[in-house]
């Protein structure tokens, strides 16, 4: 019985210190490190508007106005952006029913814009793995300024100024591609200093 004790107690003296370090301490230290060295990236890169939090700039949001810039397709459900369910549709290039939402989107993005006859980009038809990304292409934000500035009611070049304003380039110059966020776009647009956003209230 003796013999017994002298095991048990050393492993679940162990196995507590373990936890403890594993489970709380270290936890503990990096997130305190995060939060000092990146305080906004640790908190959730959430863009404050006026007192209020109206998102992240890690998370898309579902924009469906034509006065606004419209984000890559999710697929996550019950509805779109669903950070709790993050997750692609995982269909494959041969499955019909990729084809059939592609070209509903396609569709749906011509009768929002009927005079423009430029080709679709692929990240406004597609979803991302995540059903999440927050961010397209220069080539889709410049894809909609037709639509956004004849929406508005101002000279596109006005919009497409603010597109290039928004562009971030690939990480360090080498990492990534360049990215426009939408949610950041959009509130641009619609801030009261944007000359874009007079007629879009």
């Amino acid at each position: 019985m003796n013999n017994n004790s002298s095991i048990l107690r050393p492993a679940i003296v162990l196995f507590a210190l373990l936890s403890a370090l594993t489970g709380l301490i270290y936890p503990m230290a990096v997130t305190g490190a995060a939060k000092a060295v990146f305080p906004k990236e640790a908190a959730g890169s959430l863009i404050v508007l006026d007192g209020t939090t109206v998102g992240s700039k890690l998370i898309g949001q579902n924009f469906s106005d034509p006065k606004h810039f419209w984000g890559r397709p999710s697929a996550t459900a019950p509805q779109p952006y669903n950070a709790s369910a993050s997750g692609g549709a995982n269909q494959g290039p041969l499955n019909p029913a990729l084809t059939d939402a592609i070209k509903a989107r396609v569709e749906a993005l011509r009768a929002a814009d009927p005079g423009n006859t430029a080709p679709v980009p692929v990240d406004l038809v597609t979803a991302s793995a995540s059903g999440l990304d927050p961010d397209i292409s220069p080539a889709a934000a410049h894809y909609q300024a037709g639509r956004v500035a004849r929406v508005r009611g101002v000279p596109i070049e006005q919009i497409n100024a603010l597109i290039e304003k928004n562009t971030q380039g690939a990480l360090w110059g080498l990492l990534g591609e360049s990215r426009v966020n939408v949610l950041a776009l959009n509130l641009a647009l619609d801030a009261p200093t944007s000359s874009a956003s007079s007629t879009a209230r």
